[in-house]
């Protein structure tokens, strides 16, 4: 158990530092690739692809799923007891960046929709990670036995 918990603090810890850099890159971390992913999605859309997952449905989604690592790993550390804890993350941890993103990053955009994809995808993880822990088969500690 302590083992779990001392890796998921190291990963968090590597989760951080990427995150960080994400969220506070002076520009928008998608502005080289933008038309790219635009003309693709043009293409998908001729090939069939339904036209509601445009430019702005990615962006969202990929919000939801930068924070599922979030609360999955704060309920590795903190535990089935406190597995809320990861979306309360989620959710003040996005409203720090979004705020930071205002005050000091003219170049980004701060939305309210950011924070809700962002507290979406924390609880997402942090649900995702309770149902992995009670799925987990408990190791039986039964003693060894003695041979005469």
């Amino acid at each position: 158990m302590r083992s779990r918990r001392r890796v998921a603090r190291w990963e968090f810890l590597a989760y951080a530092m990427i995150l960080g850099a994400i969220a506070l890159w002076p520009t928008p971390v998608d502005r080289a690739g933008a038309g790219l992913l635009v003309k693709a999605l043009k293409d998908l859309h001729r090939r069939g692809m339904p036209g509601w997952i445009d430019y702005a449905f990615v962006e969202s989604a990929s919000n939801v799923l930068l924070f599922v690592p979030l609360g999955a790993l704060v309920v590795s550390i903190l535990g089935r007891r406190y597995w809320w804890a990861g979306g309360a993350a989620g959710l003040v941890l996005s409203a720090a960046i979004e705020l930071a993103q205002f005050v000091f990053l003219p170049a980004r955009y701060p939305t309210l929709l950011d924070v809700a994809a962002n507290t979406a995808g924390a609880t997402f993880g942090c649900l995702l990670m309770l149902l992995l822990l009670t799925l987990r088969k408990p190791v039986p500690n039964s003693p060894p036995r003695r041979n005469l």
